[in-house]
């Protein structure tokens, strides 16, 4: 079952899901296996897999010229994702970015996973890479997540980029983009975001999965305003327990994010390492508790491919 089958066959019951990253260029997929084992006896619906794209830096060389070199770390999403199907028989659902694609690629990336059964995609258009202040697509590339949402529908009914295709097989992705509960950075206010968000739902998405968040209520005042501006499909919370000092001023950095202040206060608190991983994790809890009973459609955790801190926590939940 793809994602919004899985959640029309729950009849209301709260899924389990979850997002990996792939392991480091070089790393054996045995290590996310080791991260994926212990999760399985909650019975995920499916799980995530991130998709890193391509960056790049620039070495002098001994004659002074500048060299391109890639620096990507984390190849392998295609693959982990047919893995996981074949070994856990649970869905995977792949990101696909606009960034580090063309139309071309992209309409490639699309046939493998169709060949290898993957039905589920989440569509993003993907952040800027470090060495530029925006984001910048690939000539011939999207430079909206809504663009590519309105290529996989085409897709999906059977149209490719090509016109000399006869007869051209549909595929059957279902859909999911990125929603932000506090505002994507990019958007003037948070009206505007929504404008945003329901073009790609226009274009034929199905599902929202959102980015962390730590503040319930401004979930629920996000989950209202879209519906009022006439969003009605499924919207996922995503969640991040706060384990390590190190999150205490990378997350809210890194992902735009704020800490309520009840939280905030509580952390700063805190004198050790574990009692900052209490603390985080005994949250992480009760906002999953809270949105559970609220009957949100999945608890989507973000795990970094680090499982005993979300076993710990679903274990209290599920």
């Amino acid at each position: 079952m793809n994602v919004i089958e899985s959640i029309e066959a729950s009849k209301g019951e709260t899924l389990f899901s979850f997002e990996i990253l792939p392991p480091l260029k070089g790393m054996s997929i045995e290590s996310l296996y080791g991260a994926i084992d212990p999760l399985m006896e909650f019975n995920p619906s499916f799980i995530n897999v991130t998709y890193h794209r391509e960056e790049y830096v620039y070495k002098k060389m001994s004659d002074g010229l500048l060299k391109k070199i890639s620096t990507r770390k984390r190849p392998g999403t295609v693959g982990i994702c047919a893995a996981i199907k074949n070994k856990y028989k649970v869905e995977a659902v792949p990101h696909l970015t606009c960034g580090g694609f063309t139309q071309e690629e992209t309409e490639d990336a699309l046939i493998d996973l169709n060949f290898l059964g993957i039905d589920n995609v989440l569509a993003l258009r993907g952040d800027a890479i470090k060495s530029e202040p925006n984001f910048v697509p690939d000539e011939g590339g999207h430079k909206h997540a809504t663009e590519l949402v309105a290529q996989i529908v085409r897709m999906n009914k059977g149209h490719y980029l090509s016109d000399e295709l006869d007869n051209a097989a549909p595929t059957n992705f279902c859909i999911g983009v990125a929603g932000y509960p506090e505002k994507h950075y990019e958007s003037m206010s948070m009206n505007t975001d929504l404008k945003y968000l329901k073009q790609k739902i226009d274009a034929g998405a199905e599902y929202i999965v959102t980015q962390m968040f730590f503040d319930n209520k401004k979930f629920f005042d996000f989950q209202d305003r879209c519906r009022k501006m006439g969003i009605k499909v499924p919207i996922i919370p995503g969640l991040k327990p706060v384990t390590i000092e190190k999150h205490i001023s990378f997350l809210p950095k890194t992902f735009k994010v704020d800490f309520p202040e009840e939280f905030a206060t509580e952390l700063e608190k805190c004198k050790t390492k574990e009692q900052i991983r209490k603390v985080g994790i005994e949250w992480c809890i009760n906002q999953s508790k809270e949105l559970k009973a609220a009957g949100v459609p999945s608890l989507h955790y973000y795990t970094m491919s680090q499982s005993a801190t979300t076993r710990e926590i679903i274990s209290e939940v599920f």
